[in-house]
């Protein structure tokens, strides 16, 4: 039985087929973590979740801004852009059943693998949260997704403020620092502020700012922690962290980290795409 991690998708079912077939994926004996953003900007994203649907258990998601974009862009809370790729998903037979499915999808997951524990987001985590109050906080807000609520807390998501952690947060301020900092962080103040401005790589932080994952006393960089989301930052590999968004939709490459009997053995394995859109 192997345990893999998966970047970024958005679309890509070929890419993604292709990748499965690289490493010898067998959803009998394997399982694969997908780390978000599994529609979107490539032309295949209903066949994306129709292949996780089908082999739910083994491969397992978690949900990105572009899949919570796709459950608001449904109920009417956001138009989709010109650059979006979700009319397979909208315009669908089985679209309420693909809806649904997704609805049903945490925004955090944890797995014990050789006795060390590996937490999974799509985009980061505040320098305040430990791995548990990573995953209850994700809990609030899936718990709101799977509930007869969901229309009106999409329609009230989005926006930037607040920008930073108080454990006095509550109501849709607390919900949307926990939607932000899971699915669209990037760079923040040593003290956790959130910035929402920059997608440049890492090297080129704006001033008082930092890559999430180095701000200093961060309560989970004692564990591995494996996200997606950065494109620009690429392939990110150290032994309490991983980045696995290496561009697939944008002509780079699909990535997988196939891990050994610990979770300090890991190997790298990729398909390069066609670009299905470009950047900018």
């Amino acid at each position: 039985m192997a345990l893999y991690c998966i970047g970024d998708i958005q679309g890509c079912h070929d890419a993604l087929e292709r990748l499965l077939s690289e490493i010898g994926f067998s959803p009998s004996r394997d399982t694969a973590y997908l780390l978000g953003d599994l529609v979107n900007r490539g032309p295949g994203s209903a066949a994306v979740l129709r292949r996780c649907m089908a082999q739910d258990g083994a491969l397992q998601v978690l949900l990105g801004n572009h899949d919570l974009h796709l459950l608001a862009a449904a109920h009417g809370a956001r138009k989709p852009s010109r650059r979006d790729t979700l009319a397979d998903v909208l315009e669908a037979p089985d679209r309420a059943v693909l809806l649904d499915w997704l609805r049903q999808q945490p925004l955090a997951r944890q797995h014990t693998h050789g006795g060390e524990t590996l937490l999974m987001v799509h985009a980061g985590v505040l320098p305040q949260w430990s791995a548990a109050d990573t995953l209850a906080r994700a809990g609030e807000v899936q718990a709101l997704l799977r509930s007869p609520d969901l229309p009106r807390f999409l329609h009230q998501m989005y926006g930037n403020q607040p920008d930073q952690w108080r454990d006095d947060l509550s109501g849709l301020e607390r919900l949307r620092v926990i939607v932000n900092a899971l699915t669209r962080l990037r760079f923040c103040s040593p003290e956790g502020r959130m910035d929402f401005e920059s997608t440049e790589s890492a090297s080129a932080a704006p001033d008082g700012l930092l890559p999430w994952f180095d701000a200093p006393k961060r309560q989970t960089a004692g564990g591995l922690v494996a996200f997606g989301h950065w494109s620009t930052l690429g392939w990110l590999n150290r032994p309490h962290l991983l980045g696995l968004d290496t561009g697939c939709v944008w002509g780079g490459c699909l990535s997988a980290v196939r891990f050994g009997r610990t979770l300090a053995e890991r190997e790298h394995l990729q398909v390069h795409c066609e670009a299905a859109q470009q950047p900018g």
